[in-house]
């Protein structure tokens, strides 16, 4: 029977080979991001799963894929990792070079129209971060470990989740110039009754959020559906019809104009999610951090001031003309 003192303990460094290979995938990329030969990465994990008495990786053409013994063993050694980085970050009050990959998962309109064209701050700041942006319509589970951190269109009711609000955003009616003159402008509610519609296919919606259609015309006449808000914007822009499109993702296609802005404004809420166990991964923390500083940093188009001031404008020049 083995002591404690006797039983053979494995080298606490090999776990930052590990942890790279576990988030690379080959040993070759693994080996330059730690600035090491790729045959020390693999002597290393050897020596790891030999001290383990385990398998940690299967090893195949594709490259390094963990066994449920790694799996298992990535959340003692992130653990770890994040320990270490604390106590970098707060006692010895170094810079920290975080690695690793992060996956966010974001409603599709959000990553392509506004994520899509602002994280290269980001890595500037974290060369050594991989951001993986799954952009879906549908919600990620965070619970299956489908991502490590999404934005949602709700806070979570269920499951070990920990959710924030990240921010408001803001919705109208657009249209483009060609349809309007085609088919008139409207210039109330009551007018939407004859016009065409782009909108969401019913039976897919995958949140209440985005049924919004309906609470500004009773029986719309839609034309087209379709689950992804930019083909729903190419759509609009193409004059097939209105569509009711986020401010920040209208603003990507500078054709289209605001329709009765006042009237057709609905306001909603992105949250940023992650799970319990992961919410103190310093990688993890990081990226939450830069998408809150990034939607405080571009409120403005989020929330459509600009509508606000073509509001201003139209009360300025209907009080000038009575």
């Amino acid at each position: 029977m083995h002591t404690l003192r006797e039983a053979p303990m494995f080298d606490w460094n090999d776990l930052r080979f590990f942890l790279e290979v576990s988030r690379r995938g080959r040993l070759v990329t693994a080996a330059r991001h730690l600035a090491v030969d790729h045959t020390t990465v693999s002597r290393r994990i050897q020596a790891l799963e030999e001290r383990m008495n385990t398998k940690l990786f299967d090893r195949t053409p594709a490259g390094y894929s963990l066994t449920p013994a790694g799996a298992q063993l990535v959340e003692y050694a992130e653990a770890m990792e994040t320990t270490a980085f604390a106590i970098q970050e707060s006692i010895a009050g170094q810079d920290l070079h975080l690695s690793g990959t992060v996956r966010l998962g974001a409603p599709e309109g959000f990553a392509s129209a506004f994520l899509g064209a602002r994280l290269h701050r980001f890595f500037a700041a974290h060369p050594g971060i991989q951001i993986d942006l799954v952009a879906a319509p549908r919600y990620l589970s965070l619970s299956k470990r489908e991502a490590d951190l999404a934005i949602g269109l709700a806070r979570p009711t269920s499951g070990r989740l920990v959710a924030r609000k990240l921010t408001d955003y803001r919705l109208c009616l657009y249209a483009s110039p060609a349809y309007l003159e085609r088919m008139g402008t409207p210039r109330s509610l009551k007018d939407l009754e004859t016009h065409d519609f782009i909108g969401y296919v019913d039976d897919l919606i995958f949140a209440p959020e985005l049924r919004y259609l309906d609470k500004l015309v009773r029986t719309p006449q839609v034309v087209m559906r379709s689950t992804s808000l930019i083909v729903q914007r190419d759509a609009a822009v193409d004059g097939l019809g209105l569509c009711i499109l986020p401010c920040f993702v209208a603003a990507t296609a500078p054709g289209l104009v605001p329709v009765i802005p006042k009237e057709s404004s609905i306001t909603r809420s992105f949250w940023l999610v992650t799970h319990a166990d992961l919410r103190d991964i310093v990688r993890v923390r990081m990226v939450a951090e830069y998408l809150r500083d990034l939607v405080k940093r571009d409120h403005d188009l989020l929330i459509g001031r600009s509508l606000d001031r073509i509001d201003a404008n139209a009360s300025t020049a209907t009080a000038t003309s009575a």
